[in-house]
């Protein structure tokens, strides 16, 4: 019996994935957990795995491939298996339903006459209307999918003369596909199409006379599954939770400092060292196990803001693709050291597309960090669905006033983004009081 391979969801924020690569052949034996198939999501490239044993019979869809979860992309079976069945359904499936024909379409041309309206009193035969696309001579309609008439129409197929194999003798894909293997049909040259009418007042020009050395006025790039996510949840998040944002400034000199020695004697021990992200990152979580409401979601679907009762911290990662937030679960109970040794290895994997979903879903809360870039304060999206992300800024060398006296200092500013749905303005801002606290006086942490 044939066993139809999915798309499966391998992330929660799933919705569609590139087949990247096959890893067997048609014809070849595999056995249950066998990896048949890697492919790319919106956070990494995951292998697929094959759930029973069987022959592989039919790839369904080729290497760069782009479908959503649920659609067939393989099937196994018995060697010699017929499976005509299942390829056509998943034909049928990607081809999409069938449209109903419009009253244009399903209405016979009838003559008919117009009174001339200059009132001459002479009757005059209406010009013959041309026929509807998608039906024959006789205006009987032609019943083939949107992706057939669509081929058909790039290739100058006239199809009141093919014969369709689908249910009722459908016309799909495949059957276009063998005409033009046939060779009987040579792709039409694409019609030019009218040059746009000028706007009177046009909003903004498009460089026309600056190009570069190959002459080209602009280049371009698909859309990755990571930045189509990217796009989507976080407009979602902008435009659906009320952010605002509050800022303070960290004295970071007693941070610096107990660094320097914490690095010193890890050094001795041959350790991890320790990053002022690790401070950070810390910090945050044990402000977090004091403030719930900070640590938590507000979930209109159900009904409820879900505070969650364990700590774990989402750490924002730049590569090429965007971004992506690794995870330190259970962040409040790690020391520095095993926060650095974690954050080291998942952003590692992470820059190599490499985590598994396990190692980047379910954080409480995140950090955004760019003031290894040279910024000093920034604001940061809050990632779905969390209440809260916290924007770091650089470590600053400036004069401050102490005592009465200017002396050299280092300073750090911070902006946390807020749901207002879930998180007041007084609790963020005690948040942010705990937060700098830890910060100033790192041997809070160890309280």
């Amino acid at each position: 019996m044939a066993i139809e391979i999915e798309m499966p969801k391998l992330t929660d924020t799933m919705e569609d994935g590139v087949l990247s690569a096959w890893l067997v052949d048609e014809g070849d034996e595999v056995s249950a957990g066998d990896v048949i198939a890697q492919v790319e999501t919106d956070k990494a490239t995951m292998d697929v795995e094959a759930f029973d044993d069987g022959v592989l019979l039919k790839k369904v869809i080729d290497e760069g491939d782009s479908v959503p979860i649920g659609q067939l992309i393989a099937v196994l079976g018995e060697e010699g298996e017929d499976i005509s069945d299942v390829v056509a359904g998943a034909d049928e499936a990607a081809d999409g339903p069938e449209s109903a024909p419009s009253d244009d379409e399903t209405a016979p041309q009838e003559a008919s006459e117009s009174t001339d309206p200059t009132g001459d009193g002479q009757i005059r035969d209406r010009e013959p209307e041309p026929v509807p696309a998608g039906t024959d001579e006789e205006g009987r309609r032609i019943k083939a999918s949107p992706l057939a008439r669509r081929l058909a129409q790039e290739h100058s197929i006239d199809l009141a003369t093919m014969d369709g194999s689908g249910p009722e003798g459908r016309i799909v894909r495949r059957d276009v596909e063998a005409r033009i293997e046939e060779g009987e049909a040579v792709p039409a040259e694409p019609e030019s199409a009218p040059a746009p009418r000028p706007a009177s007042e046009p909003a903004f020009e498009m460089p026309t006379s600056v190009v570069d050395e190959a002459g080209d006025l602009y280049d371009s790039e698909n859309i990755s599954q990571m930045r189509k996510t990217i796009s989507r949840r976080l407009a979602q998040s902008k435009y659906t939770a009320p952010h605002f944002y509050l800022t303070v400034d960290v004295d970071m000199a007693n941070a610096v400092e107990a660094r320097k020695k914490i690095n010193a004697l890890t050094e001795k021990q041959d350790g991890p060292k320790i990053s002022f992200n690790d401070f950070i990152t810390k910090s945050c979580a044990l402000a977090l196990r004091q403030h719930p409401y900070v640590n938590a979601s507000y979930l209109a679907e159900d009904g409820e803001i879900r505070k969650y009762n364990q700590v774990h911290v989402g750490i924002a990662v730049a590569i090429d693709e965007g971004l992506i937030t690794p995870v330190i679960r259970n962040a409040d109970r790690k020391g520095l050291a095993q926060i650095s040794k974690e954050t080291r290895e998942l952003a590692g994997r992470a820059r190599n597309r490499e985590l598994q979903p396990e190692e980047f879903e379910g954080s409480t809360f995140t950090t955004s960090n760019l003031g290894m870039f040279g910024i000093e304060e920034f604001t940061a999206i809050i990632n779905p669905p969390n209440a809260a992300i916290l924007a770091i800024g650089e470590i600053r060398d400036e004069p401050v006033v102490e005592d009465g006296e200017v002396v050299p200092g280092k300073r750090m500013k911070i902006t946390l983004s807020c749901d207002h749905r879930v998180v007041d303005g007084a609790v963020g801002a005690q948040f942010l009081q705990d937060v700098k606290r830890y910060l100033e006086d790192p041997m809070n942490m160890l309280l």
